[in-house]
């Protein structure tokens, strides 16, 4: 795999860390040319095990709700992360489909018992969150995200913290990073395969047997809601769309109150609209072989990582989408890179508050 990014301290400092991680330096891949199967088996194969979580509905100002899943189960590291004081809470956020898959369960039981505080970001709507406004969250659209963030901080106001997002749930974090800036209140993030030009994805489309059955997944969520929204978008419409960009038009831009077009849509909710105010390091994990997202040279800003000091790209040759399986199922090679970045990204922080003499903040 490769590392791009603009020359800095930090990125040498991540350059050897990566380097000395045993799980990082090779292996025996896991059907390395057939990343259309390894995404196939995503889709089909249920989380498991199971999680034990606790559910929080966090209520927000215009009386919507977002649900917060905390992992719960045994810590095998105590309350002490690799941060070096309390436990960091590490925020999942699930691809903008709402669908829970197992990887994402698997890195936050493992971030679990490393000593993080994982906790899963449901949007309103999805995943059994009640939707008590007729209204979705858009693609890029960071606001409930933002108060999510802001109560995090306010119940563990000690903790580092970190977020991790999947898939097309990459364009909600990416947002949220530009348009808050020095503001975000997080240490680090980390995007595993993420879709950074969010209108040319739902433009080009992607093979029908990927987009249909998520477009089932997705349909099916909101009929749950069919009369509630109905007094906002037309549901017959909604529910008979044909591919993931009808669905998300008809849902957030034919609207009956504040009907907007496609480009003014794309204005608001691109990923990357604000990526020069970000200013927390995002590790942004891509393969080249990746079907979901494209072409490497057409879906990767690659000018972006080698301008940003804060833009980091680890480009492996094989993976598909949200898979990096290693040595056998249920080892994934892109959760220990995660993992591994978040440790040496706390490991530069202390050195850099060493050298300066800084205070560690209370």
């Amino acid at each position: 795999c490769r590392l791009l990014c603009k020359p800095s301290a930090l990125a040498q400092h991540l350059v050897r860390s990566l380097g000395r991680s045993v799980a990082l330096r090779g292996g025996q891949w896991w059907w390395p040319h057939w990343p259309q199967l390894q995404m196939l088996l995503q889709l089909l194969e249920p989380p498991e095990p199971e999680p034990v979580v606790a559910r929080e509905l966090l209520q927000l100002p215009d009386t919507g709700l977002v649900a917060l899943d905390w992992l719960v189960g045994p810590r095998g590291t105590g309350s002490v992360s690799s941060w070096g004081g309390p436990s960091s809470v590490l925020l999942l956020i699930p691809n903008a489909a709402g669908k829970v898959t197992g990887e994402l369960v698997q890195l936050g039981l493992q971030a679990l018992e490393r000593g993080f505080i994982p906790v899963i970001f449901n949007r309103r709507g999805h995943n059994g969150c009640p939707l008590t406004t007729p209204r979705l969250q858009p693609f890029g659209d960071p606001g409930d995200l933002r108060e999510a963030v802001t109560y995090l901080r306010c119940r563990h106001p000690a903790a580092s913290l970190l977020a991790v997002s999947e898939g097309s749930g990459s364009g909600l974090l990416l947002s949220y990073l530009g348009e808050s800036g020095s503001s975000s209140c997080l240490a680090a993030a980390a995007c595993i395969s993420p879709i950074f030009r969010g209108r040319d994805w739902f433009e080009t489309g992607m093979t029908w047997f990927y987009e249909w059955p998520l477009l089932l997944h997705l349909k099916r969520g909101l009929s749950r809601y069919r009369k509630s929204l109905a007094e906002a978008v037309d549901m017959d419409r909604l529910l008979g769309s044909h591919s993931l960009r009808e669905l998300e038009e008809t849902l957030f831009c034919q609207t009956k109150s504040h009907p907007t077009s496609w480009e003014t849509y794309w204005e608001r909710n691109e990923p990357l609209r604000d990526a020069d105010e970000v200013a927390v390091p995002v590790l942004c994990l891509c393969s080249a072989d990746d079907s979901i997202r494209g072409s490497p040279a057409l879906s990767l800003p690659l000018e972006l990582f080698r301008s940003s000091p804060y833009f980091f790209l680890l480009l492996t040759p094989c993976g598909g989408h949200c898979g990096f399986p290693w040595q056998g199922p249920g080892r994934c090679w892109g959760h220990e890179a995660v993992l591994e970045y978040f440790r040496a990204m706390a490991e530069f922080l202390r050195a850099e508050e060493r050298r300066k003499g800084l205070p560690r903040p209370r």
